[in-house]
C-alpha cells in the first residue's frame, strides 16, 4: 500500500528484473550523502581480497582515487592521471574500489554520475550498469577535478592478476586489493580465489556451535 492505494503486485522475477537500475542508482546517492556530512569514503565491491593495509597508497589530498579496469600491463611508474578513453569514446575505470573525499571534486562527479544513471535506458535486454556512467562521469569531470589513478601494481583487475601469472610474479609483494572480476557467478568466484590461495574463510566454522575446532 502507499498513499492509501494498492501498488500493483511483482512476481519475482519482475521483481529482480527491476532492482538492478534502483541499487546501482543508491551506490553514488549513498556516497554522496557521505561526503556531504563531511567524511572521507571508501567503496569498494565485495568479490575483493584484501592483502595489505590500503590507506598509505591513498598519498596527496586529491579528490577521487580509482582504478583501472584494463588488462594490459602499464610500467611501474606509470602515470596517475586519468587514461585516455578506450575505442567506445570512454575510459575503463573500475568503480570497484573508489575513495573520495569530502570535497566539491568529488561530489561533482558522484552528481554527474547520478545523473548519467538516470539518462541510461534500462531493459531485460540491456540491463543496467553503473560503471560506464561512472566512466562518464569522470570523462566529463576530469578538467574540474583533481583525480588520482591508484598503482596498477597495488590494486590490479582480476584479467591482469588471474590471466597473467608472469607479471604476478614480477610483481610479487606489491599487490594490495585483489579484485576477483572478468568472471560471472559466486560459486565461480569462490572457486578462483580458493585455487589461487586468497580465500580464507573455513567454510566448515559455522558447523559447530563452538566455531572452527
Amino acid at each position: 500500500m502507499k498513499n492509501g492505494l494498492a501498488m500493483p503486485s511483482l512476481s519475482l522475477p519482475q521483481l529482480i528484473h527491476k532492482l538492478p537500475i534502483n541499487l546501482a542508482l543508491r551506490r553514488p546517492q549513498h556516497l554522496l550523502k557521505i561526503l556531504e556530512l563531511g567524511y572521507n569514503v571508501m567503496y569498494n565491491d565485495v568479490d575483493m581480497v584484501w592483502l595489505r593495509d590500503p590507506f598509505p597508497y591513498l598519498e596527496g589530498n586529491h579528490d577521487v582515487y580509482f582504478t583501472d579496469d584494463m588488462a594490459a600491463v602499464k610500467a611501474l611508474n606509470h602515470s596517475h592521471d586519468l587514461p585516455p578513453p578506450g575505442k567506445k569514446g570512454r575510459t575503463y575505470i573500475c568503480s570497484c574500489m573508489i575513495f573520495l573525499r569530502p570535497k566539491d571534486g568529488a561530489k561533482l562527479v558522484m552528481k554527474k554520475w547520478i545523473e548519467e544513471l538516470q539518462a541510461q535506458p534500462w531493459s531485460k535486454a540491456k540491463k543496467a550498469n553503473d560503471q560506464p556512467a561512472f566512466n562518464w562521469a569522470l570523462n566529463k569531470t576530469a578538467g574540474l577535478v583533481d583525480l588520482y589513478l591508484l598503482p596498477q601494481a597495488a590494486f590490479p583487475t582480476g584479467g591482469l592478476y588471474f590471466k597473467n601469472q608472469t607479471w604476478v610474479q614480477q610483481t610479487k609483494g606489491m599487490h594490495v586489493i585483489i579484485h576477483n572480476n572478468y568472471i560471472i557467478g559466486f560459486e565461480k568466484k569462490i572457486k578462483r580465489f580458493q585455487d589461487y590461495g586468497l580465500w580464507l574463510v573455513d567454510d566448515h566454522a559455522l558447523d559447530s556451535p563452538l566455531g572452527r575446532l
